[in-house]
């Protein structure tokens, strides 16, 4: 097997360095970032609910979907796994009988409170490498993809 370069010209090969960077460092951080939320006893997507619902109040399941940037196939099973330890509970919507509101009970509550200033240390710890301005040029930069 040869270990000659293939190239697909300089700006292909430039955009396919910054991919593999960009996921490189993604998969680093969320790694990172897990460590918290698994010390907690959660996955990322049961910690991302009782977020959402910690910050956000009482949502449709459609809308913890919206935010939580996930797909449909799992939510339901995590929100029963969720409510079978009491952390979150289902309530009728006032508004329309046919849909559930999903809410966070004073269990989960005190338990995403415990959990999140601890998430957001973390949080600070991975990207106290970059300054203040990088933050900003690199958010910007992210804005634009």
């Amino acid at each position: 097997m040869s270990n000659k370069k293939i190239s697909y010209g300089e700006l292909s090969d430039l955009n396919l360095k910054l991919l593999i960077a960009l996921s490189r460092s993604t998969q680093k951080v969320h790694k990172k970032e897990l460590r918290t939320i698994k010390e907690g006893g959660l996955t990322l997507t049961q910690f991302a609910v009782l977020e959402i619902l910690y910050h956000k109040g009482n949502l449709r399941i459609s809308e913890i979907l919206e935010k939580a940037l996930a797909t449909g196939g799992n939510m339901t099973v995590v929100i029963d796994n969720l409510a079978k330890e009491g952390l979150v509970k289902r309530c009728g919507d006032p508004k329309d009988r046919r849909v559930n509101l999903i809410s966070i009970t004073e269990k989960g509550r005190q338990l995403i409170s415990e959990i999140f200033p601890k998430h957001v240390e973390n949080i600070n710890e991975i990207f106290n490498v970059l300054t203040a301005d990088e933050k900003n040029i690199l958010l910007n930069i992210l804005k634009k993809l």
